[in-house]
């Protein structure tokens, strides 16, 4: 307490609330200090009664008696108030109460000036000052009053005495030193008070806090237990800890053991070191042994604690195991397919990572990319749940014949792969992907419809081809795409052409979006001629490129771009554009066209629409449909959207557009696709006729090919007619048109008129062969 929070004079608290709270806790005691004094003053008095009968018929007698019996008096009455007094002011007023009428009383008994009268004098201030449990305001002033009160009984009797002035300063000087005494005591007792006020205060916040403590220790819903470092027992526990460790309320631990709850004594150790390295560890994992005897995986806090002499560990307990194990399903959610169980393209990413990174001298990594063939014709026939029985035996006969190490994973669609890190050579991958391949060929039966499984494969091998993921990843993608390109049902594997290859389909592409951008593509026409009249028959337009440097680039020349299905269908769609333009402008001016031919591109049929559109483009140009006609090649036929196709081509027919089969005779397409589709008229690959003159097997297909146009009652052209003896041949054997360099180069759209005029094309002399594609190219 500080020593300004008392009045230096009086030693009271400055702060009246804080004296009156004093007083106010000190009320007991000051009630009872009054009741004694006024029950000893009353007896003390009465015995001096008795003691003064002695001096009966003095007239010492006359003063003493009346004086005290109103001592007595007084005394009887304050000890009757004081029982009805409940506050330190009722208290005060009764003491002052009995202080004046002892004064009073007093004074006119120590007049008869007797043996003890000076002994009074000096005596009863004294015990107004120390016993009279008042203010020091009230105590000073009837101390003060009191002296004055008995000097003034003292010396009105009579002369006064020679020892006047001495009593005058005694008494001063008793008064003087009373005073002292009393602030120094009321010092003293607020001083004692404060200092007890305070202990009992923060002896009261220290039981508040333990029992908080105690509280909270005991209602945290985590189990906490603290252990001994000495043996390793546990000595406190909450309930929360009680009910992990399979103890009811009202027991403890302290027959249990720390190691005998660690799983992993390793553990244990581990989370000891750490704890000697620093006083607190947060957040360690590990696994525990609950009440029943079961492994729990618990997230630990610990804190090192001095209780006494005796050093404690206090720590923290989580549940985590459902936790990880919700981490755990989450982790495997995003990590495998939820379809086939297999993990996913992320997973697998990881894999390859690791053990690409992991590769050793001698050793090899090896990819297996899998892409299933015609899958989504089995979702379009059968519907998707006959696709995902598919996927799913997929995936179950890849993880059978995958070896044990092997990673099988869906990388999504009909997209699969194997990872294996198998030490094989090129030999040794051929050998497994064909292995794989055959396992996947086998029928696979669904609700009564078999479905037949056969699927293409990609090769790459770390180091031979790459290291980096992504570029080996790169490396299978292309050996997959070559496979596909080849014909399908087959593993083939990565070479470093394939790479050059895609690099210059990469370049020729964007330099094909930049002239598409600028209006570059164009379509040249090339005539189709009877062999039997030399008349024009139709035009075939075919896709050139007006190049700023090398002029006019025919579609040979930029084949390779034309294998991105995105810049086909551009190109395919300008020059289908510019062809119903340019018939259009030759039928107003009143040019006579039979027929223009234009190559419609595989992937053009993706769009449901396409028909619908192609129709409406030809009645917003003002063109006839039986002027147009459409060449599909037999690509189309084996395509994912063969049914898209076929679709749209008899949509066309219906509405006389007339529909021709390109390059027939390469081997892809069979008779049923040929019977399946609306086709008026088929054009012999150019591969076939080229070798006529040399007879052999291509003439011998050829011949076929016209026996069985003329069976099917179908209109036949054959293309790249360059020679007399070809002609000759074709007409021989009953082909009716031919198209080619020996009746007229492709020509652009300025030509035609002039072209269209000649009656009959006189044949040209065996041209050289610059010119290698139509808009089948395109």
């Amino acid at each position: 307490m500080q020593r300004d929070s008392l009045f230096r004079f009086g030693g009271e608290f400055r702060d009246s609330e804080r004296e009156a709270i004093f007083q106010a806790a000190r009320l007991p005691e000051t009630l009872r200090q009054c009741r004694l004094i006024f029950l000893i003053s009353a007896l003390l008095n009465t015995f001096f009664l008795v003691s003064d009968w002695r001096f009966f018929g003095t007239p010492h007698f006359i003063i003493a008696v009346p004086a005290r019996l109103s001592v007595v008096a007084v005394s009887i009455l304050c000890a009757v108030l004081i029982r009805r007094a409940t506050r330190f002011k009722q208290a005060e007023a009764v003491t002052v109460l009995w202080e004046v009428g002892c004064a009073v009383a007093v004074a006119f008994l120590v007049s008869s000036r007797s043996d003890l009268a000076l002994f009074v004098v000096l005596l009863l201030p004294s015990i107004f000052y120390l016993v009279a449990p008042i203010s020091f305001r009230w105590t000073f002033i009837l101390g003060f009053c009191t002296s004055a009160l008995m000097l003034v009984g003292y010396l009105g009797a009579g002369p006064f005495p020679s020892t006047f002035v001495g009593l005058v300063l005694v008494l001063a000087m008793l008064n003087f030193a009373l005073g002292l005494v009393v602030i120094h005591a009321n010092r003293l007792r607020r001083l004692e008070w404060t200092a007890t006020q305070s202990e009992r205060a923060a002896k009261e916040e220290l039981d508040e806090s333990r029992a908080m403590i105690e509280r909270l220790f005991m209602a945290v819903p985590i189990p906490l237990v603290v252990t001994s470092v000495a043996d390793g027992r546990f000595v406190r526990a909450n309930d929360a800890a009680l009910r992990f460790f399979g103890k009811g309320a009202g027991d403890d631990l302290r027959e249990v053991a720390v190691p005998d709850v660690f799983v992993d004594a390793e553990s244990r150790r581990s989370l000891t070191r750490l704890l000697l390295r620093g006083e607190h560890v947060g957040e360690f994992e590990a696994a525990i042994r609950d009440g029943a005897g079961t492994s729990r995986d618990a997230l630990i806090t610990a804190t090192s604690l001095s209780m006494g002499q005796s050093s404690t560990i206090v720590a923290g307990i989580v549940d985590i195991t459902e936790r990880k194990a919700a981490e755990a399903h989450v982790r495997w959610q995003a990590t495998h397919d939820a379809l086939t169980g297999l993990p996913n393209r992320l997973l697998f990413q990881e894999r390859l990572q690791e053990a690409l990174a992991g590769l050793g001298d001698g050793e090899t990594v090896s990819l297996f990319l899998v892409d299933l063939d015609d899958f989504k014709s089995v979702n379009d026939t059968l519907g998707h749940d006959a696709g995902d029985a598919l996927l799913n035996e997929a995936a179950a006969r890849l993880l059978r014949h995958a070896a044990a190490g092997d990673l099988v994973a869906r990388l999504g669609g009909d997209e699969f792969v194997v990872l294996s890190t198998e030490a094989i050579d090129v030999p040794g991958a051929e050998a497994k992907a064909e292995r794989l391949l055959a396992a996947l060929r086998g029928p696979l039966s669904h609700l009564g419809h078999a479905i037949s499984s056969r699927a293409s494969l990609g090769i790459a091998l770390a180091p031979q081809h790459d290291r980096a993921p992504i570029e080996l990843m790169k490396d299978a993608d292309l050996a997959l795409y070559r496979a596909k390109a080849l014909g399908r049902n087959m593993a083939v594997v990565y070479d470093s052409g394939m790479r050059d290859a895609m690099n210059a389909r990469v370049a020729i592409c964007r330099e094909l979006a930049e002239a598409l951008a600028q209006d570059r593509l164009l379509p040249f026409y090339q005539p189709q001629v009877s062999l039997v009249t030399g008349a024009i028959d139709g035009l075939e337009a075919l896709a050139r490129w007006r190049h700023p440097e090398r002029g006019i680039v025919p579609a040979a020349a930029f084949v390779h771009g034309l294998e991105d299905p995105e810049t086909a269908s551009a190109i395919g769609d300008v020059i289908l554009r510019k062809a119903i333009a340019d018939l259009s402008n030759w039928l107003a001016t009143g040019i006579t066209v039979p027929r223009v031919w234009v190559n419609i591109a595989p992937a053009v049929f993706r769009d449901p629409l396409f028909s619908e559109k192609l129709l409406a483009q030809l009645a917003a140009a003002g063109v006839p449909t039986s002027c147009f006609g459409v060449e599909v090649t037999e690509t189309v036929l084996l395509a994912r959207t063969a049914g898209d196709a076929e679709r749209a081509l008899k949509t066309l027919r219906e509405n006389g557009v007339c529909v021709a089969l390109d390059d027939f005779g390469t081997g892809y397409a069979s008779l049923t696709h040929l019977r399946r589709f609306p086709v008026d008229v088929i054009k012999i690959d150019r591969g076939f006729v080229r070798h006529l003159d040399e007879g052999g097997e291509d003439a011998a297909i050829v011949r076929a090919i016209i026996n069985l146009a003329a069976d099917l009652k179908l209109d036949l052209i054959a293309e790249g007619v360059e020679t007399r003896k070809q002609e000759a041949f074709l007409r021989q054997c009953g082909c009716n048109f031919a198209q080619g360099y020996r009746y007229s180069r492709p020509v652009p759209a300025n030509r035609v008129p002039w072209l269209s005029q000649q009656s009959c094309l006189r044949p040209v002399e065996p041209a050289m062969d610059a010119d290698r594609g139509g808009v089948a190219a395109a």
